[in-house]
């Protein structure tokens, strides 16, 4: 696993959301830093803890003009299913070949409970304008992970 680091290049990508539109991130980066997040599992506790947070920050991410992005290998009707459900405000993108993951240094292997897999590692960007990686944030608990980044953007 090769985590892109603060100074990379993110790799542009497009990916259909919760809703099957298809979401470029070169043209959220037109209005603002986006912030790229990748999650294991859709409605799952600690991913479903994560996103509540971002969607209850939605206000102030706003009006610091930050997109969020969130990514998981979820299929697009299991998103969708989660963002109704958890009633988010921001777009769930479906990486199921995690080819995306990958670009960015985040699928490998992981451990649970004594078994050994591949799979995503819970890690998030901030993309500037510039499409380069400003910051990487990965220490965080999944109920302050919102908390952290709004300490770092502001």
């Amino acid at each position: 696993m090769n985590t892109l680091t603060a100074g990379d290049n993110a790799p542009l990508f497009e990916l259909k959301n919760q809703n099957d539109k298809l979401i470029s991130l070169k043209e959220c980066l037109k209005t603002g830093p986006v912030l790229v997040y990748f999650y294991p599992k859709a409605s799952t506790p600690g991913c479903t803890v994560q996103a509540c947070g971002l969607r209850d920050s939605m206000t102030e991410l706003n009006d610091l003009k930050v997109t969020v992005l969130g990514i998981s290998p979820d299929p697009v009707p299991k998103l969708a299913r989660f963002a109704q459900k958890q009633e988010l405000n921001f777009s769930l993108l479906s990486d199921e070949d995690h080819a995306i993951a990958d670009a960015f240094g985040v699928w490998g292997e992981k451990k649970f409970m004594g078994k050994i897999y591949d799979g995503i590692h819970r890690l998030s960007f901030l993309v500037g304008q510039d499409g380069k990686v400003s910051h990487l944030f990965n220490k965080f608990k999944t109920k302050e992970h919102h908390e952290v980044v709004l300490k770092h953007l502001k």
